[in-house]
Protein backbone atom coordinates (compact mmCIF):
# COMPACT_ATOMS: atom_id res chain seq x y z
CA UNK A 1 0.00 0.00 0.00
CA UNK A 2 2.99 2.54 0.46
CA UNK A 3 4.86 1.74 -2.55
CA UNK A 4 1.12 2.30 -4.21
CA UNK A 5 0.69 5.77 -2.57
CA UNK A 6 4.44 6.61 -3.51
CA UNK A 7 3.74 5.92 -6.92
CA UNK A 8 0.12 7.79 -6.87
CA UNK A 9 2.41 11.27 -5.33
CA UNK A 10 5.12 10.74 -7.78
CA UNK A 11 2.51 10.92 -10.62
CA UNK A 12 0.88 14.09 -9.28
CA UNK A 13 4.01 15.74 -8.54
CA UNK A 14 4.80 15.33 -12.36
CA UNK A 15 1.66 16.72 -13.51
CA UNK A 16 1.93 19.52 -11.08
CA UNK A 17 5.08 20.03 -12.35
CA UNK A 18 3.38 20.14 -15.61
CA UNK A 19 1.34 22.67 -15.30
CA UNK A 20 3.60 24.81 -13.89
CA UNK A 21 5.93 24.19 -17.05
CA UNK A 22 2.67 25.15 -19.37
CA UNK A 23 1.98 28.48 -16.97
CA UNK A 24 5.84 29.56 -16.68
CA UNK A 25 6.10 28.95 -20.78
CA UNK A 26 2.98 30.74 -21.64
CA UNK A 27 4.45 33.45 -19.74
CA UNK A 28 8.17 33.66 -20.65
CA UNK A 29 7.77 32.95 -24.39
CA UNK A 30 5.37 35.62 -24.53
CA UNK A 31 7.91 37.90 -24.28
CA UNK A 32 9.50 36.75 -27.96
CA UNK A 33 5.70 36.26 -29.38
CA UNK A 34 5.37 39.86 -28.41
CA UNK A 35 1.75 40.13 -28.04
CA UNK A 36 0.49 43.30 -27.32
CA UNK A 37 -2.86 44.28 -25.74
CA UNK A 38 -4.83 47.78 -25.97
CA UNK A 39 -7.21 49.64 -24.41
CA UNK A 40 -9.57 52.16 -26.14
CA UNK A 41 -12.11 54.17 -24.67
CA UNK A 42 -14.04 57.50 -23.97
CA UNK A 43 -14.78 59.49 -20.92
CA UNK A 44 -15.50 62.77 -20.20
CA UNK A 45 -13.29 65.13 -22.50
CA UNK A 46 -12.93 68.27 -23.85
CA UNK A 47 -12.84 68.28 -26.90
CA UNK A 48 -13.55 70.17 -30.13
CA UNK A 49 -17.21 69.23 -30.94
CA UNK A 50 -16.70 68.70 -34.57
CA UNK A 51 -13.88 66.01 -33.82
CA UNK A 52 -15.16 62.90 -34.28
CA UNK A 53 -13.99 61.37 -31.02
CA UNK A 54 -11.36 59.91 -32.92
CA UNK A 55 -9.32 60.42 -29.24
CA UNK A 56 -9.50 58.16 -26.54
CA UNK A 57 -9.69 58.45 -22.97
CA UNK A 58 -9.05 55.17 -20.82
CA UNK A 59 -11.90 55.19 -18.20
CA UNK A 60 -12.67 53.61 -14.84
CA UNK A 61 -13.64 50.06 -15.92
CA UNK A 62 -10.53 49.97 -18.40
CA UNK A 63 -7.85 50.70 -15.49
CA UNK A 64 -10.01 48.87 -13.43
CA UNK A 65 -9.46 45.57 -16.30
CA UNK A 66 -5.80 46.40 -16.62
CA UNK A 67 -5.06 46.35 -13.01
CA UNK A 68 -6.45 43.35 -12.77
CA UNK A 69 -4.51 41.69 -15.70
CA UNK A 70 -1.39 43.58 -14.54
CA UNK A 71 -1.75 42.32 -10.69
CA UNK A 72 -2.20 38.79 -12.10
CA UNK A 73 0.74 38.45 -14.61
CA UNK A 74 2.69 40.54 -11.96
CA UNK A 75 1.74 37.41 -9.30
CA UNK A 76 2.29 34.88 -12.18
CA UNK A 77 -1.33 33.52 -10.39
CA UNK A 78 -2.58 30.18 -11.29
CA UNK A 79 -6.29 29.97 -13.28
CA UNK A 80 -9.13 30.98 -11.40
CA UNK A 81 -12.02 28.45 -12.01
CA UNK A 82 -15.46 30.09 -13.06
CA UNK A 83 -17.51 28.48 -9.96
CA UNK A 84 -17.05 25.75 -7.92
CA UNK A 85 -21.02 24.84 -8.55
CA UNK A 86 -22.12 23.18 -11.68
CA UNK A 87 -21.70 25.41 -14.77
CA UNK A 88 -25.00 25.98 -16.96
CA UNK A 89 -25.64 24.54 -20.35
CA UNK A 90 -24.43 27.55 -22.03
CA UNK A 91 -21.13 27.88 -19.84
CA UNK A 92 -17.96 25.60 -20.45
CA UNK A 93 -17.43 23.91 -16.90
CA UNK A 94 -13.42 23.80 -17.92
CA UNK A 95 -12.14 27.38 -18.22
CA UNK A 96 -8.70 27.54 -17.50
CA UNK A 97 -6.94 26.19 -20.58
CA UNK A 98 -3.29 28.18 -20.99
CA UNK A 99 -3.43 30.56 -24.62
CA UNK A 100 -0.61 29.32 -26.70
CA UNK A 101 0.41 33.14 -26.29
CA UNK A 102 -0.59 36.10 -23.66
CA UNK A 103 -0.19 39.70 -23.52
CA UNK A 104 3.53 41.22 -22.31
CA UNK A 105 2.91 44.66 -23.40
CA UNK A 106 -0.13 46.79 -22.66
CA UNK A 107 -1.19 50.21 -24.26
CA UNK A 108 -3.67 52.58 -22.54
CA UNK A 109 -5.24 54.88 -25.10
CA UNK A 110 -6.07 58.13 -23.24
CA UNK A 111 -6.87 62.01 -24.49
CA UNK A 112 -6.09 64.62 -21.47
CA UNK A 113 -2.59 65.10 -19.85
CA UNK A 114 -4.95 64.36 -16.72
CA UNK A 115 -6.34 60.81 -17.82
CA UNK A 116 -2.33 59.90 -18.44
CA UNK A 117 -1.43 61.51 -15.04
CA UNK A 118 -4.41 58.98 -13.49
CA UNK A 119 -2.38 55.84 -15.46
CA UNK A 120 0.41 56.44 -14.77
CA UNK A 121 -0.33 57.04 -10.66
CA UNK A 122 -2.60 53.78 -10.83
CA UNK A 123 -0.46 51.25 -12.99
CA UNK A 124 2.81 52.87 -13.01
CA UNK A 125 4.42 50.66 -10.30
CA UNK A 126 3.49 47.25 -12.34
CA UNK A 127 7.23 46.29 -13.65
CA UNK A 128 5.22 44.44 -17.02
CA UNK A 129 5.10 46.88 -19.91
CA UNK A 130 3.20 49.81 -20.21
CA UNK A 131 2.70 52.53 -22.70
CA UNK A 132 0.56 55.23 -22.29
CA UNK A 133 -0.39 57.09 -25.51
CA UNK A 134 -2.53 60.88 -25.85
CA UNK A 135 -4.73 61.18 -28.66
CA UNK A 136 -3.35 58.31 -30.71
CA UNK A 137 -6.11 55.65 -31.10
CA UNK A 138 -5.06 55.10 -34.49
CA UNK A 139 -1.30 54.22 -33.08
CA UNK A 140 -2.26 52.43 -30.16
CA UNK A 141 -4.85 49.74 -32.49
CA UNK A 142 -1.80 49.45 -35.33
CA UNK A 143 0.99 48.30 -32.15
CA UNK A 144 -1.65 45.75 -30.99
CA UNK A 145 -2.93 42.06 -31.58
CA UNK A 146 -5.76 42.22 -29.21
CA UNK A 147 -8.10 45.59 -28.54
CA UNK A 148 -10.30 46.16 -25.98
CA UNK A 149 -12.94 48.60 -26.51
CA UNK A 150 -13.81 50.51 -23.09
CA UNK A 151 -15.99 53.40 -24.33
CA UNK A 152 -19.53 54.75 -24.24
CA UNK A 153 -21.61 53.60 -27.11
CA UNK A 154 -22.55 57.06 -27.91
CA UNK A 155 -18.54 57.42 -28.95
CA UNK A 156 -18.67 54.62 -31.42
CA UNK A 157 -21.57 55.80 -32.68
CA UNK A 158 -20.17 59.36 -33.31
CA UNK A 159 -16.83 58.18 -35.32
CA UNK A 160 -14.56 56.59 -32.50
CA UNK A 161 -14.23 53.63 -35.05
CA UNK A 162 -14.81 55.11 -38.57
CA UNK A 163 -11.31 57.23 -38.08
CA UNK A 164 -9.29 56.51 -41.13
CA UNK A 165 -7.05 53.95 -41.57
CA UNK A 166 -8.94 52.12 -38.35
CA UNK A 167 -10.34 49.75 -40.15
CA UNK A 168 -7.13 48.78 -41.70
CA UNK A 169 -5.55 48.74 -38.64
CA UNK A 170 -7.72 46.30 -36.94
CA UNK A 171 -7.60 43.71 -39.68
CA UNK A 172 -7.17 40.42 -38.59
CA UNK A 173 -7.23 41.03 -34.99
CA UNK A 174 -9.10 40.44 -32.02
CA UNK A 175 -11.78 43.30 -30.39
CA UNK A 176 -13.10 42.87 -27.40
CA UNK A 177 -15.77 44.88 -26.87
CA UNK A 178 -17.39 46.14 -22.90
CA UNK A 179 -19.86 48.89 -24.68
CA UNK A 180 -23.65 48.80 -23.18
CA UNK A 181 -25.95 47.61 -25.09
CA UNK A 182 -24.12 47.50 -28.52
CA UNK A 183 -23.73 44.25 -30.71
CA UNK A 184 -20.89 42.68 -32.76
CA UNK A 185 -23.46 43.16 -35.74
CA UNK A 186 -23.65 46.98 -34.72
CA UNK A 187 -19.88 47.12 -34.17
CA UNK A 188 -18.88 46.07 -37.16
CA UNK A 189 -21.09 48.15 -39.08
CA UNK A 190 -19.50 51.29 -37.36
CA UNK A 191 -16.24 49.92 -38.75
CA UNK A 192 -17.01 48.43 -42.47
CA UNK A 193 -19.30 51.02 -43.82
CA UNK A 194 -18.49 52.18 -46.37
CA UNK A 195 -14.94 50.40 -46.69
CA UNK A 196 -13.38 47.61 -49.28
CA UNK A 197 -15.70 44.37 -49.24
CA UNK A 198 -12.43 42.38 -49.39
CA UNK A 199 -10.78 44.02 -46.09
CA UNK A 200 -9.82 41.23 -43.39
CA UNK A 201 -12.39 41.99 -40.62
CA UNK A 202 -11.29 41.82 -37.19
CA UNK A 203 -13.48 38.90 -34.74
CA UNK A 204 -15.25 41.13 -32.32
CA UNK A 205 -16.57 39.66 -29.22
CA UNK A 206 -18.87 40.98 -26.67
CA UNK A 207 -17.79 40.80 -22.88
CA UNK A 208 -19.36 42.79 -19.81
CA UNK A 209 -17.14 42.65 -16.91
CA UNK A 210 -17.89 45.28 -13.98
CA UNK A 211 -15.75 47.87 -11.74
CA UNK A 212 -15.32 44.74 -9.33
CA UNK A 213 -11.88 44.05 -12.04
CA UNK A 214 -10.19 46.27 -9.63
CA UNK A 215 -9.61 43.74 -6.78
CA UNK A 216 -10.15 41.02 -9.44
CA UNK A 217 -13.57 40.22 -8.33
CA UNK A 218 -15.26 41.01 -11.41
CA UNK A 219 -18.30 38.86 -12.84
CA UNK A 220 -17.97 39.10 -16.50
CA UNK A 221 -20.11 37.74 -18.98
CA UNK A 222 -18.47 36.46 -22.60
CA UNK A 223 -21.06 36.38 -25.37
CA UNK A 224 -20.88 33.09 -27.74
CA UNK A 225 -20.10 34.77 -30.91
CA UNK A 226 -21.43 33.30 -34.22
CA UNK A 227 -19.62 32.01 -36.02
CA UNK A 228 -17.00 30.89 -32.77
CA UNK A 229 -13.35 32.43 -32.21
CA UNK A 230 -10.67 30.18 -33.19
CA UNK A 231 -9.89 28.30 -30.14
CA UNK A 232 -6.32 30.23 -29.28
CA UNK A 233 -8.37 33.16 -29.38
CA UNK A 234 -11.76 32.24 -27.30
CA UNK A 235 -9.24 30.67 -24.53
CA UNK A 236 -7.15 33.93 -24.47
CA UNK A 237 -10.35 36.24 -23.86
CA UNK A 238 -11.40 33.62 -20.95
CA UNK A 239 -7.86 33.62 -19.70
CA UNK A 240 -7.94 37.37 -19.50
CA UNK A 241 -11.02 38.00 -17.99
CA UNK A 242 -10.07 34.95 -16.01
CA UNK A 243 -7.84 36.85 -14.02
CA UNK A 244 -9.90 39.63 -13.00
CA UNK A 245 -13.06 37.35 -11.38
CA UNK A 246 -15.30 34.98 -12.55
CA UNK A 247 -16.52 34.09 -16.09
CA UNK A 248 -19.56 32.85 -17.23
CA UNK A 249 -20.41 32.72 -20.78
CA UNK A 250 -24.01 33.37 -22.65
CA UNK A 251 -25.65 33.93 -25.89
CA UNK A 252 -25.92 37.51 -27.40
CA UNK A 253 -29.43 38.02 -26.71
CA UNK A 254 -28.86 37.67 -23.04
CA UNK A 255 -26.12 40.63 -23.09
CA UNK A 256 -28.41 43.36 -22.38
CA UNK A 257 -29.83 42.03 -18.78
CA UNK A 258 -26.45 40.27 -18.18
CA UNK A 259 -25.36 44.29 -18.26
CA UNK A 260 -27.79 45.39 -15.66
CA UNK A 261 -27.41 42.74 -13.86
CA UNK A 262 -23.09 42.34 -13.65
CA UNK A 263 -22.47 46.08 -14.83
CA UNK A 264 -25.06 47.62 -12.60
CA UNK A 265 -24.55 45.16 -10.25
CA UNK A 266 -22.59 46.99 -7.98
CA UNK A 267 -24.55 50.14 -7.68
CA UNK A 268 -27.50 48.03 -6.81
CA UNK A 269 -26.18 46.56 -4.30
CA UNK A 270 -23.74 49.55 -2.72
CA UNK A 271 -27.32 51.12 -2.40
CA UNK A 272 -28.71 48.60 -0.55
CA UNK A 273 -25.32 47.77 1.65
CA UNK A 274 -25.71 51.49 2.18
CA UNK A 275 -29.27 51.82 3.31
CA UNK A 276 -28.58 49.09 5.69
CA UNK A 277 -26.04 50.92 7.18
CA UNK A 278 -27.96 54.02 7.51
CA UNK A 279 -30.96 52.05 9.37
CA UNK A 280 -27.89 50.64 12.18
CA UNK A 281 -26.58 54.25 12.56
CA UNK A 282 -30.01 55.92 12.81
CA UNK A 283 -30.36 53.15 15.90
CA UNK A 284 -27.14 54.32 17.51
CA UNK A 285 -24.08 52.30 15.71
CA UNK A 286 -21.44 54.17 14.87
CA UNK A 287 -20.95 54.57 10.64
CA UNK A 288 -17.61 52.95 10.23
CA UNK A 289 -18.58 49.53 12.18
CA UNK A 290 -22.16 49.54 10.77
CA UNK A 291 -20.85 49.99 7.29
CA UNK A 292 -18.11 47.31 7.96
CA UNK A 293 -20.70 45.05 9.41
CA UNK A 294 -23.07 45.42 6.38
CA UNK A 295 -20.57 45.08 4.07
CA UNK A 296 -19.52 41.74 5.73
CA UNK A 297 -22.47 40.20 5.72
CA UNK A 298 -23.42 40.94 2.66
CA UNK A 299 -20.35 39.22 1.43
CA UNK A 300 -20.82 36.27 3.78
CA UNK A 301 -24.30 35.62 2.16
CA UNK A 302 -23.18 36.14 -0.82
CA UNK A 303 -20.38 33.66 -0.04
CA UNK A 304 -23.45 30.93 1.28
CA UNK A 305 -25.05 31.48 -1.97
CA UNK A 306 -22.10 30.62 -4.09
CA UNK A 307 -21.40 27.51 -1.98
CA UNK A 308 -24.83 25.84 -3.02
CA UNK A 309 -27.50 27.65 -0.53
CA UNK A 310 -30.72 28.64 -2.17
CA UNK A 311 -31.25 32.60 -1.36
CA UNK A 312 -34.78 31.52 -0.11
CA UNK A 313 -34.11 28.69 1.70
CA UNK A 314 -31.27 30.98 3.33
CA UNK A 315 -33.91 33.87 4.10
CA UNK A 316 -36.12 30.91 5.82
CA UNK A 317 -33.27 29.20 7.79
CA UNK A 318 -32.98 33.58 9.19
CA UNK A 319 -36.45 34.33 9.92
CA UNK A 320 -37.88 32.34 13.07
CA UNK A 321 -41.18 32.27 14.18
CA UNK A 322 -42.17 35.87 15.99
CA UNK A 323 -38.70 36.98 15.37
CA UNK A 324 -37.19 40.30 14.72
CA UNK A 325 -35.95 39.08 11.45
CA UNK A 326 -39.41 38.10 9.91
CA UNK A 327 -40.76 41.81 11.16
CA UNK A 328 -37.81 43.25 8.86
CA UNK A 329 -38.72 40.91 6.42
CA UNK A 330 -42.59 42.60 6.73
CA UNK A 331 -41.55 45.91 6.23
CA UNK A 332 -39.24 45.06 3.35
CA UNK A 333 -41.97 43.19 1.55
CA UNK A 334 -44.34 46.02 2.45
CA UNK A 335 -42.17 48.57 0.80
CA UNK A 336 -42.22 46.61 -2.38
CA UNK A 337 -38.41 46.14 -2.32
CA UNK A 338 -38.12 43.11 -3.90
CA UNK A 339 -40.47 44.00 -6.95
CA UNK A 340 -38.53 47.51 -6.72
CA UNK A 341 -35.16 45.89 -7.39
CA UNK A 342 -36.38 43.15 -10.18
CA UNK A 343 -37.67 46.42 -12.36
CA UNK A 344 -34.90 48.29 -11.70
CA UNK A 345 -32.57 45.39 -13.61
CA UNK A 346 -35.56 45.47 -15.95
CA UNK A 347 -35.33 49.13 -16.64
CA UNK A 348 -31.35 48.80 -16.94
CA UNK A 349 -31.68 45.94 -19.09
CA UNK A 350 -33.86 48.05 -21.55
CA UNK A 351 -31.91 51.30 -21.02
CA UNK A 352 -28.38 49.83 -22.01
CA UNK A 353 -30.29 48.40 -25.28
CA UNK A 354 -31.58 51.70 -26.11
CA UNK A 355 -28.07 53.25 -25.20
CA UNK A 356 -26.42 50.32 -27.83
CA UNK A 357 -28.57 52.17 -30.42
CA UNK A 358 -27.42 55.51 -30.01
CA UNK A 359 -30.80 56.98 -28.00
CA UNK A 360 -30.32 59.73 -25.79
CA UNK A 361 -32.29 60.22 -23.08
CA UNK A 362 -32.64 56.69 -22.08
CA UNK A 363 -34.24 57.06 -18.77
CA UNK A 364 -36.54 59.72 -19.86
CA UNK A 365 -39.96 59.33 -18.22
CA UNK A 366 -41.69 57.15 -21.10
Amino acid sequence: KLRLALREFLKMSQRVDHTSEQINGSLGSNENNGMTLTVLGCGKSFLNPHDKCSLAALGTLGIAILSGILSSLSAQTNFRKSSSTPSGTSTPISQDDIPPRIPSRFIACVTRPASAKRVKTELGHFKSSLKILQSENLKGVQEADVIILACKPKNVNDGLLREEGMAEALQGKLLISILAGMSAEKLAECIYTNKAPDIERCRIVRVMPNTASLIRESMTVIATPTPSLHTHQAALVTWLFSRIGRVVHLPPYMMDASTALCGSGPAFFALILEAMADGAVAMGLPRAEAQLMAAQTMKGTAEMVQNGQHPALLREQVCTPGGCTAGGLQVLEDGKVRASVATGVRMATDAARRLGKGEQGVNAPR
